[in-house]
């Protein structure tokens, strides 16, 4: 790594950091735009449901299918629904549901709000005494932190769901005896940690998302690399954040 790009990482770094100081400066101060942040919500949270809907009966019936083989050569079958429901609650769900949002919401925010700098409408709401940072910034990332536990929560039962029809597949469990079997397993220990963590899964997303975009370059491509750069980084910065957050979590386990 060259001198050139360790001092851009820094200073990016610098940014963001002073990015988020100021978000947490501005959630406080009155006026809080409480449409807007409705608004948000519905478009980060309600339009994302069929997307996460179906990525999450996929993945539970998949892991479900692929997992079958290997217990039954141990002669472990009877355990499958345990280990699929403490798989897809603990990690996989919350991971792979914050992932298809930073790939869908944060390039949203990152083109929008880029697409507002490149036009200059961010300078004119400046300019007629509005603030932008407030309006565009502020909501966007409290819907994204607040709507993606939801959609995660949502996804948990969409995927436990499928791994019910992934076990009857190739064998014959109740309805009964099996939510019986997953909710035996599934303790507080494991679905307050995984819920927790996507909280800040979002707040990640909508920030990236936002200085992007907010701090995007006034050219045509500039809408494109915000897009871009912001799913990559909020990809990354989820990947990193579930990685601590399991750290802790073992680390709570056990004290």
């Amino acid at each position: 790594m060259t001198f050139g790009s360790i001092h851009t990482l820094l200073s990016e770094t610098g940014n963001v950091t002073r990015f988020i100081g100021r978000f947490f400066i501005e959630v406080f101060k009155p006026v809080y735009e409480y449409k807007e942040f409705f608004k948000q919500c519905f478009y980060i949270g309600y339009k994302s449901v069929p997307l996460v809907v179906i990525t999450a009966f996929i993945m539970g019936l998949v892991i479900t299918i692929q997992s079958r083989p290997t217990l039954v050569e141990f002669g472990a079958e009877a355990w499958l629904p345990k280990m699929v429901s403490v798989s897809l609650v603990r990690e996989i769900v919350p991971v792979i549901t914050a992932l298809i949002c930073a790939g869908k919401i944060g390039s949203g925010i990152g083109a929008e709000l880029g697409s507002m700098k490149v036009t200059e409408q961010i300078d004119a709401m400046e300019v007629s005494g509005t603030n932008p940072y407030k309006y565009l910034v502020v909501t966007r990332v409290l819907a994204t932190t607040f709507m993606i536990p939801v959609l995660v929560v949502m996804a948990d039962a969409i995927s436990l769901y499928g791994g019910y029809l992934g076990t009857n597949i190739r064998g014959v469990v109740s309805w009964n005896l099996y939510w019986n079997q997953v909710f035996d397993t599934l303790a507080f220990s494991d679905i307050l940690p995984s819920i927790a963590k996507t909280f800040f899964f979002g707040f990640a997303i909508g920030i990236i998302g936002c200085y992007k975009g907010y701090n995007s370059s006034k050219e045509t491509e500039g809408v494109g690399q915000s897009a871009n750069s912001a799913v990559v980084i909020s990809s990354l910065l989820v990947f990193v954040l579930d990685l601590v957050a399991v750290q802790i979590t073992d680390l709570l386990n056990l004290t």
